[in-house]
């Protein structure tokens, strides 16, 4: 319960506008033995959490930085890259660093650009406070994959999309000043349904209680890799169908 509580005010913080300067109250009580996994984090490390996955525009994340949680077991090391992915991979610090040329091996380049290594560490799980991301192929934790994140639109505006965690997994990029660790994330994101993102709202604070997707993916691209640091939470997906009496037609959303 003190769990359940806990992670109830973190999400309300998140979820609303108020100052964020709150966070510190969380700290006034403290629990023991198993329950303390709730309070590893201090209040800075919350607002840090907070600025990451809110504030998208002005935090500046990479996936080197430090991250609130942990990477949990199982590990695989040493997986190699698929040619996609490493394609991938390439659009991905191209974009993230503009000061760099990032290429794949075999492809030559000027002095200043890097080729990035062809294979990293798997992981199995995340987890931040008392909550545990799992990935496709974990059964424990297949409740626990289904993420929201936010993106910056073509137009400059901040949207959440809603995904399926396909894996974790660490890179380590060859920078001149030496090799820099990345913590990533590789996710498949739903589609709207109907081209639009449909919101419906439970109070005049505009929190949202349920959103109407598609059931399938958008396209394999950059946009399926994104630091650790940018998930915003997880939901909850329900199936059902709904109907189009204009032309009879019945489509599977969650």
């Amino acid at each position: 319960m003190r769990r359940l509580m806990f992670d109830k005010q973190i999400k309300n913080i998140i979820s609303s506008s108020i100052e964020v300067k709150g966070l510190e109250l969380l700290n006034s009580q403290r629990t023991i033995r198993s329950l303390s996994v709730t309070d590893e984090f201090s209040s800075d490390e919350m607002h840090r959490f907070w600025l990451n996955s809110q504030n998208i525009k002005d935090s500046q994340i990479s996936g080197k930085e430090d991250f609130l949680g942990e990477f949990l077991k199982p590990v695989s090391h040493n997986i190699l890259l698929s040619s996609e992915m490493l394609n991938l991979m390439v659009e991905y610090y191209n974009t993230t660093y503009k000061s760099f040329e990032f290429w794949r091996l075999l492809v030559e380049g000027l002095d200043n650009d890097i080729i990035i290594r062809v294979k990293i560490n798997q992981i199995g799980r995340y987890r931040i406070g008392s909550e545990v991301f799992g990935l496709l192929f974990s059964l424990k934790h297949v409740k626990s994959l289904y993420i929201l994140a936010k993106f910056i639109t073509d137009d400059e505006d901040v949207d959440t999309y809603s995904g399926q965690i396909q894996y974790y997994f660490t890179h380590v990029v060859d920078f001149p000043d030496g090799p820099i660790k990345h913590f990533l994330v590789y996710v498949h994101w739903y589609k709207h349904a109907n081209s639009t993102n449909i919101r419906y709202y439970f109070s005049s604070d505009e929190i949202c209680n349920v959103e109407l997707w598609n059931t399938e993916f958008y396209p394999i691209s950059r946009d399926c890799i994104i630091p650790v640091h940018h998930i915003l939470g997880r939901f909850v997906p329900v199936s059902y169908k709904i109907s189009n009496w204009q032309n009879a037609t019945m489509q599977e959303s969650i």
